[in-house]
C-alpha cells in the first residue's frame, strides 16, 4: 500500500543508497516528458529535504532545458533485487554547473567524473512509496565502463565541443545553458 511522507526517513535513506540505478522525470508546461535513467553512484542524499545528484555528458540535455523553464523534479527509484519497493522524490530542483561558486563544494561529495556537466540540488517536498510488487527482480552486474572510457578520450576541450554540438538544443528546440 503506497505511503507519503514529507520528508525522507531513514530507511528510505537506506534504500536509496543501496540502489545502483534511479530515474529522473521533469517537463516544461508544453514540452515532451523526459523519464531519464541515471546511475555510476551520482546521487546523494544531504539530509530529510535534499538531494544531489551529479549529470555527466550524455546524447540530449533535456532534464536541464527543463529545469531551466521548470523546477519540478521527479525521482523515482524501483528494488530490482530484495523486497519489493518503489521511492519517489517529488520536489523542485536548481541547476549547479562547473562555473558557479558552490559547484566545488558540491563536486567533492561525488568524486572525479569526466564529463561531469551539472549537479542538480532538489529540495524534496513528497516522498511517496509504493508496493513495486510489479517491478521484476534483476541482478547487478556492474557499472559499464563506456562513458567513462568515451569521456577520457574525449578530454576536457573535447567534451566542451560536444556540449555545443549536441547539448546546447532540446527536443523541443529550446536553448540549454551548459557549464
Amino acid at each position: 500500500m503506497g505511503e507519503r511522507y514529507t520528508e525522507i526517513n531513514e530507511k528510505q535513506m537506506d534504500f536509496i543508497k543501496k540502489q545502483h540505478l534511479f530515474f529522473v522525470g521533469t517537463a516544461t508546461a508544453d514540452s515532451r516528458i523526459n523519464i531519464s535513467p541515471k546511475g555510476m553512484d551520482a546521487f546523494r542524499v544531504l539530509d530529510k529535504n535534499r538531494v544531489l545528484w551529479l549529470n555527466v555528458t550524455g546524447s540530449g540535455n533535456e532534464t536541464a532545458a527543463h529545469v531551466q523553464h521548470n523546477d519540478r523534479m521527479t525521482i523515482m527509484f524501483c528494488a530490482f533485487e530484495g523486497a519489493p519497493n518503489i521511492l519517489r522524490l517529488y520536489g523542485h530542483a536548481k541547476i549547479i554547473q562547473p562555473h558557479d561558486a558552490i559547484w566545488q563544494e558540491h563536486y567533492a561529495l561525488f568524486g572525479a567524473f569526466e564529463g561531469a556537466r551539472q549537479i542538480f540540488d532538489m529540495h524534496v517536498d513528497l516522498v511517496q512509496t509504493s508496493c513495486g510488487f510489479g517491478v521484476p527482480l534483476f541482478d547487478y552486474v556492474a557499472e559499464r565502463g563506456t562513458l567513462h572510457t568515451w569521456a577520457q578520450k574525449k578530454g576536457e576541450a573535447g567534451i566542451r565541443d560536444y556540449w555545443l554540438e549536441k547539448n546546447a538544443v532540446s527536443l523541443d528546440g529550446e536553448s540549454i545553458k551548459t557549464g
